[in-house]
This record gives C-alpha cells, sequence and structure tokens, in this order.
C-alpha cells in the first residue's frame, strides 16, 4: 500500500477506530452522553476528511476499492445523513430504559459498510460491506427488545437479509464462472468482446438484481420492508431508509455503469421493477394508517422513481440519480425525526391520530413535517419537485416515455395520502390535554431542533436554489 492509498482509506479506518473506541469506553463506564459525543465528532472528522483530502485525487487500491469523485460524493453524503441520524437518536434513546451506549457502535459499523459499498470494483469488497451493513442492522432494528414488534422485526429482516445475501453470492459465483474475474473491469471487457450476452453471465446477473432487490425494497422483493419500519426504532427506521439504501443505490449505479450492462434483457427487468414499484408502493401507502407503513411505503415508489434515472443511464441520468438522492435523504431523514421526537418511551408516534391538531400544538415541527411531506410529493419549490424533475429529465432524453408516464401519473396517486397527513395535522380540536405521545423530550430542542432546522433549510435551498447544489454534484461526477 503507497502513502497516496493509505490516505484514502483513513475515512475507513475513523469509522473502525470510533467504534472500538466507544467499545473500550462502554467498558471503563457506561456515559449515554460521553458515548454520543465520541459517536458525532468521529462521523464529523471523517465528514470534514473526506471532502478536504479524498476529494482531491482519484485513486485505485487494487483489486478491491476506487476512490473517485462519484464515491467521494456518496460517502460524503453517507457520512452527513449518518451524523444527522446520530443527532436525532440522543433525544430518543435518552429516555429509554435499555441500554443506549451500544446502539452507537452498530450504527458506525452499518455506515462503514455502507462506505465500503460505494467505493467497491470487486465483488469481494462487495460483499464484505453489505456483510457490514446488514449484521449491523439486524441489532440496530431489534435494539429496543422490550418494544412490541421489535424481535418480529429483527428476526423476519435477518431471514430475508440472509435469503438475498445467498442469491447475490450465487450469483457472483455464476458470474465468475463466466468470465473468470470479479472485478468489474474485468466482466466490462468480458461483456465488449461478446455482443450476446451468455445465458450462465445472464442467469448470474439476474440472481445479483433479486439481491440487490431485496436490500432497496423493490417490488416484488418488498415484503419486509413494511413490518421492519414499524418495528424498528424511529432513528433506526430513518437509517434503514437512507444510509442503507442509498449505499445499494451506489453500488448498482457503479456496477452497471463500468460493465456497461444496459442490455435489453437487463433495461427490461429493471423497467417491470420501476413500474410495479410505483404503483405497487403507492397503493398499499393509501390503505394504511400507521405513519410508519407509510413512509414505508412511499420509499418502494421512490426507489422506483430513482430506477427511472437509473435505466436512463449517461451523465444526466447519474446526476438525477445523485441529486434525487440527497433530495430524499434530506426529506426521510427529517420524516423519521419528527415521528422519533413526538415518541415518548412507550411507544413511537406512529399512528395518524398522534398527528392530529399538531399545528396548534407544536406549530414549528408541523411546519417541518409539511415541507418533508411537499417534498416527498414533488411540490414547487421543494428539493424534491427539483429531483422529480431531473429524473423526468433523464427520461425524455433517453426516450424511456412508458417509464417517464408512469412517474408522473404515480406522483399524482402519492400526492392524496401525503396531503391526507397534512391536513390530520392542521385539523382544529377542542382544548384537551397534552396527548403524552406529542410531549417532546427536552433534549429535542437542544440537539435535535438544531438537526431538523439545518435540514429543513438545505431542503428549501435545494428547492428554490437547486443550481449550488447540481454544480456540487457535476464537480464531484465529472471524471466519472
Amino acid at each position: 500500500m503507497t502513502y497516496a492509498d493509505f490516505l484514502h482509506v483513513v475515512p475507513l479506518f475513523i469509522l473502525t477506530s470510533a467504534s472500538i473506541l466507544i467499545l473500550f469506553s462502554i467498558a471503563v463506564k457506561r456515559n449515554h452522553k460521553v458515548i454520543y459525543v465520541i459517536t458525532t465528532v468521529s462521523l464529523l472528522a471523517d465528514l470534514f476528511y473526506v471532502l478536504n483530502v479524498s476529494a482531491k485525487t482519484t485513486n485505485w487500491i487494487e483489486p478491491l476499492f476506487i476512490f473517485d469523485g462519484f464515491g467521494t460524493f456518496n460517502v460524503a453524503l453517507i457520512l452527513a445523513i449518518a451524523l444527522a441520524v446520530t443527532m436525532l437518536s440522543y433525544a430518543y434513546f435518552e429516555q429509554r430504559e435499555e441500554r443506549k451506549e451500544e446502539y452507537y457502535i452498530l450504527l458506525i459499523l452499518a455506515t462503514l459498510g455502507s462506505v465500503v459499498l460505494v467505493i467497491s470494483k470487486h465483488f469481494v469488497s462487495v460483499f464484505l460491506g453489505l456483510e457490514i451493513l446488514s449484521v449491523s442492522l439486524y441489532s440496530m432494528i431489534a435494539y429496543l427488545r422490550k418494544r412490541e414488534r421489535s424481535d418480529e422485526a429483527g428476526i423476519k429482516y435477518l431471514i430475508l437479509a440472509a435469503f438475498s445475501s445467498a442469491f447475490l453470492l450465487f450469483g457472483m459465483a455464476l458470474v465468475y464462472t463466466v468470465v473468470g474475474s470479479m472485478e468489474f473491469g474485468a466482466i466490462a471487457n468480458f461483456l465488449s468482446s461478446h455482443p450476446v450476452m451468455p445465458l450462465m453471465l445472464l442467469l448470474g446477473i439476474g440472481m445479483m438484481i433479486v439481491g440487490i432487490g431485496f436490500k432497496l425494497g423493490v417490488v416484488p422483493f418488498h415484503m419486509w420492508t413494511a413490518d421492519v419500519y414499524e418495528g424498528a426504532p424511529a432513528p433506526v427506521t430513518a437509517f434503514i431508509a437512507t444510509v442503507s439504501k442509498g449505499g445499494m443505490v451506489a453500488l448498482l449505479v457503479r456496477f452497471f455503469t463500468q460493465v456497461n450492462g444496459h442490455h435489453d434483457s437487463i433495461i427490461t427487468i429493471f423497467t417491470v421493477v420501476a413500474i410495479a414499484s410505483m404503483f405497487t408502493g403507492n397503493f398499499l401507502a393509501l390503505q394504511q394508517t400507521n405513519v410508519k407503513r407509510i413512509l414505508a411505503y412511499s420509499s418502494i415508489s421512490h426507489i422506483g422513481y430513482l430506477l427511472v434515472a437509473f435505466l436512463a443511464g449517461g451523465s444526466l441520468g447519474v446526476e438525477a440519480v445523485s441529486f434525487y438522492l440527497v433530495a430524499y435523504f434530506i426529506t426521510t431523514t427529517s420524516a423519521f425525526g419528527i415521528v422519533a421526537g413526538l415518541s415518548d418511551k412507550d411507544r413511537d408516534a406512529e399512528l395518524i391520530d398522534d398527528y392530529r391538531g399538531l399545528f396548534w400544538k407544536r406549530p414549528w415541527t408541523a411546519a417541518v413535517f409539511t415541507t418533508m411531506l411537499l417534498s416527498l410529493a414533488g411540490i414547487p419549490l421543494t428539493a424534491g419537485f427539483v429531483g422529480k424533475f431531473y429524473i423526468l429529465a433523464a427520461g425524455v432524453n433517453t426516450h424511456h416515455w412508458l417509464l417517464v408516464v408512469m412517474l408522473v401519473l404515480n406522483s399524482a396517486i402519492g400526492l392524496y395520502y401525503y396531503i391526507k397527513l397534512i391536513a390530520v395535522m392542521f385539523e382544529k380540536q377542542a382544548e384537551t390535554e397534552t396527548d403524552k405521545a406529542t410531549e417532546l423530550h427536552p433534549y429535542f430542542y437542544a440537539v435535535s431542533g438544531v438537526t431538523m432546522t439545518a435540514l429543513t433549510l438545505t431542503l428549501l435551498w435545494m428547492g428554490i436554489f437547486p443550481h449550488g447544489m447540481i454544480t456540487l454534484i457535476r464537480t464531484f461526477i465529472a471524471s466519472y
């Protein structure tokens, strides 16, 4: 390993060192505040390092990793959202009786796994990152074991994630059988010299798509999504919906871009998956009365939207995916941040009735949640609108007219359940005793409040002045 190689893997060392430091700190003395500070400082230092050191050059660490502009952008995005989830987690876990400190070890390790996925260019590093991410998520989902449905959610994710890993690993084995290498570049060279894709290779890539589909929660591999979202602690749900899925989306874009895998059969598969995800996610969300489940099914449809830009490919498609990921990460993290902030020590504020008349009790909280829901719906002056417009532009540019029409139609369908939630918050109610589920923990204002404000302002800035974020994205992925 050269000195340049070492400089580029420092972000991975920072995350692993932070988890070990937290482990030793817990062994000496349990202190939630100290562990929280260590986690926050570690993620801040890592983010600063990535943006100021790793971003300056492109570097390959053979045969596993590639550090380029696309990887740097997505690593920075993952670290930023992991930091936001950490900030939202403190108030949430502070009011719970369970031991809180080990949660931060799992959060950092899951972040590490997602980062490894983003910078991978070899099947070994892909599987290593995936398992680090998945094993950490098993425990994070079932962390509050006294909570109803917590163990159930953890077991469901464990079983289905194990199946998805098996599909992915077997698909990798089939690809290796045909190509003789597990590097993305070698697969690209093989495909360029074989105009017709061998059946065994197509089968292997198909099984890999099944494994990735489970992780992304797209149809027909979405069975776990709503139950896991509902049973997991609210900050963990935010992490699964953003950092976990973001790492897989970045891996998907990198793999199929590097191997030039946009063959007709694969495009057909992803087109069917994208359309099915849009309709299934939106129609199931229409039937829910649980906010977590609404956001869970909504996330399925949003991954379907992202697949439109993925299928478009090219620089515009990569830009659209990157911009939409930023917008979706901010809105989803903030939405689950509101759920976490309104939760009490007994249960999460996940029922629609918990938000009835919220505007008259907590105007600022209701305003933030309304902004996030409008962004998810794609209403103008929010980042969600610009993100969907970007995806539409990528789809139109490559003449994916069916996907473009389906995206517009499903955006109209999704508007209904977002507006329904907003209407519930603005219902005028008679003066009653404050609902226990809407009593914010005092730490929410000190820590989570600042985070929510920053996320909301960023979202509006991206919606009103999108040029800044677009320029930033183009700067990072110019050489991709």
